[in-house]
């Protein structure tokens, strides 16, 4: 038990430390690599125990290469009407974080919108002093937990479908049971509210109601001449659509439509993206624990900016 403390203690100090570093978009990702200049299958896949599994997360990408290749995911039989399993990666990079955003798609901000932005520019050069998710541990929100997530699972159930988040061990209920969106929510979500069905082989998920604290990405932001972090905002008037669809048994495809008439002047639409089964996984514990980020900043990041 001590040593899963210490690797978890270890974990969420990285997560604190990149936190820190300047986005172009989305949240820190792994850089597309040479597959053949990273570890290999030499370095042991290690799990909790006997009949346990890594997380996607903990194993690298040659065993994740490896157990698709074990599972035959190009060419298993599979239910099309059936996302079940453990997400995370791209066709490109299979260790990426998460699936952000085209921040080439985005549409250019209202008047309200482009106030809305500027709020979010960081005080600092150094940090961004704005970011509740980082500063504070408030859950990153949707879409910003499909945008960096370190894996996520959709479960079945039969009257919803959960998407489990890796990162925070946040989730989100998606509910199939024929219901509709509440017209007007009474309390805005992190992760709003969701209802999904099927449209042929499209699970389409709407959702509205969500909190206005949450970005719906990470950018940089000049100010007189300097670089300074900020986040790409919304309203309560947000409401998002959703196409996901299960190409084969290892690949997923979702199509992201953001319409938020008070923030864009037209809808943002982000799409199709791509993301990889990584099979013989199950989720792991990646929380932001405040009293673990206040001790590292105390320790770390506050000396840092002193002596600046």
């Amino acid at each position: 038990m001590r040593s899963f403390q210490i690797v978890s203690l270890g974990v969420l100090v990285v997560l604190s430390a990149v936190g820190l570093v300047g986005f172009a978009q989305g949240f820190g990702q792994r850089p597309n690599v040479n597959p053949e200049n990273q570890p290999g299958l030499e370095v042991p896949a290690v799990t909790p125990g006997p009949g346990w599994k890594a997380c996607p997360r903990c194993i690298n990408g040659a065993h994740m290469r490896e157990d698709r290749r074990k599972a035959n995911v190009d060419t298993r039989p599979f239910d099309k009407h059936d996302l079940t399993g453990v997400w995370s990666g791209d066709p490109k990079n299979i260790e990426a974080n998460g699936t952000p955003l085209d921040n080439n798609t985005r549409p250019p901000y209202t008047p309200e919108g482009q106030k809305r932005f500027e709020t979010t520019i960081s005080d600092s050069v150094e940090w961004n002093s704005k970011d509740r998710a980082y500063n504070m541990c408030d859950p990153f929100g949707y879409p910003g937990s499909l945008g960096y997530n370190y894996g996520f699972e959709f479960a079945k159930m039969p009257d919803r479908v959960i998407q489990f988040f890796e990162i925070g061990h946040w989730w989100r209920t998606i509910y199939t049971d024929g219901r509709q969106l509440p017209p007007d929510p009474p309390i805005t979500r992190f992760y709003g509210y969701a209802v999904g069905h099927w449209d042929g082989d499209y699970f389409v998920i709407e959702s509205n109601g969500y909190d206005e604290r949450t970005w719906l990405a990470r950018m940089n932001a000049t100010v007189n001449g300097e670089r300074r972090q900020a986040g790409v905002p919304h309203s309560d008037q947000m409401r998002i659509t959703e196409r996901w669809k299960r190409v084969n048994y290892g690949l997923l495809e979702v199509t992201v439509s953001i319409n938020d008439p008070v923030v864009f002047t037209k809808p943002w639409v982000s799409g199709p993206h791509q993301i990889t089964l990584i099979p013989e996984t199950e989720m792991g514990e990646h929380m932001c624990v405040p009293s673990d980020a206040i001790e590292f900043n105390d320790r770390n990041i506050i000396p840092a900016l002193k002596n600046k």
